[in-house]
């Protein structure tokens, strides 16, 4: 068996404030920009790859966006690979959130609900781990269209830990938009 490349590409900017908490909030992104990431990325892609994206809009389009260049791929929508539920921190800029709140989150980041009753880390890395699991079972390569929230939980599923311990231990740099990286699996 050879090796196995998961491809993971960022959704291009979002329709937003800058600094806004948007994670599960269903926004657009940048038509242009989402044209143009979707022209780089689709000259790259060997051909009949998997692509499974988040069914949330600035995902859907890119992956859309791809598949008009690459009939050859064909798209399937997985809320497993959808972005974090920040609850009641939805909507709001992330400065406006109390520190207090924030600091209770990351004292307990594996299980306190972001927002009050948005997602757990655990359950978000549990929802995505799915996906990825589904992944490392199945036969091929395949391309995600996703966020940065996923993006970070799947290079710590590949490194093999299934959820972190603190706060200190969640990737800090995300993947720029439109930008991706391969995460390869090797044969057992």
């Amino acid at each position: 068996m050879s090796m196995r490349r998961l491809w993971l590409l960022r959704h291009a900017p979002v329709i937003a404030e800058a600094g806004l908490c948007y994670g599960a909030s269903d926004l657009e992104a940048e038509a242009e920009a989402t044209r143009a990431a979707a022209e780089r990325i689709a000259r790259e892609l060997p051909p009949g790859l998997a692509v499974l994206s988040s069914p949330l809009r600035r995902c859907a389009a890119l992956a859309g966006a791809i598949a008009a260049l690459r009939p050859d791929l064909a798209v399937q929508h997985d809320a497993r690979i959808a972005e974090m539920d920040f609850g009641a921190w939805e909507g709001q800029s992330w400065s406006a959130i109390a520190r207090a709140e924030l600091d209770a989150w990351t004292a307990d980041f594996a299980d306190t609900r972001a927002g009050a009753h948005g997602e757990s880390v655990r359950v978000f890395m549990a929802r995505v781990a799915g996906a990825y699991d589904e992944w490392q079972a199945g036969q091929g390569d395949a391309l995600w269209v996703a966020h940065a929230g996923v993006l970070r939980a799947v290079s710590l599923l590949h490194a093999g830990t299934r959820c972190p311990r603190d706060a200190t231990e969640w990737p800090s740099t995300p993947l720029p938009f439109g930008g991706w990286q391969v995460v390869e699996l090797r044969p057992a």
